[in-house]
């Protein structure tokens, strides 16, 4: 799916008329390195992850500087259990890497999906589009018009 989430990704923000900046480079594994291909603050990045919160997979979106705060996440959902999807749930679920998962839901990725207030502080976003070596760069006004996501505080 890794090539089809790039296009897939270009052809919504093409259709909808939203202008983006399209960054190839080296392979980036972390959050860090990620920011330093795109030469932006680590701030703007937008990290997705994936969780499974009860019985559900769910994507959620925070700022790349900050940490998941799961305690916030499960009181949200009224769930006792959360936790990340491994290497392997995440592959088989989405066809991608760690790393490489972009901050869409559906139709990009069949996940419900959620944004931290954090993404909101920012007048751009920056992701990993599907890929280690493919970034998108957006004003977040138009990623939350294309993604629209759910918001509530999630990151420490």
């Amino acid at each position: 799916m890794s090539t089809s989430a790039l296009d897939t990704i270009r052809q919504l923000l093409d259709e909808a008329g939203i202008s983006y900046k399209f960054v190839r480079h080296e392979p980036t594994y972390t959050s860090e390195q990620s920011a330093k291909a795109r030469g932006e603050s680590i701030k703007i990045g937008g990290k997705a992850l994936l969780m499974k919160v009860g019985d559900e997979f769910k994507l959620f979106v925070i700022s790349a500087a900050l940490r998941m705060d799961s305690a916030a996440v499960r009181k949200y959902f009224g769930a006792k259990k959360s936790r990340f999807a491994s290497a392997e749930e995440l592959k088989e679920l989405t066809g991608l890497v760690p790393g490489s998962v972009p901050p869409f839901g559906k139709p990009i990725l069949p996940f419900d999906l959620f944004v931290d207030e954090s993404i909101l502080q920012n007048e751009r976003i920056a992701f990993n589009a599907g890929s280690l070596t493919d970034s998108i760069i957006l004003a977040v006004d138009d990623y939350m018009s294309i993604a629209k996501p759910e918001v509530f505080p999630f990151s420490s």
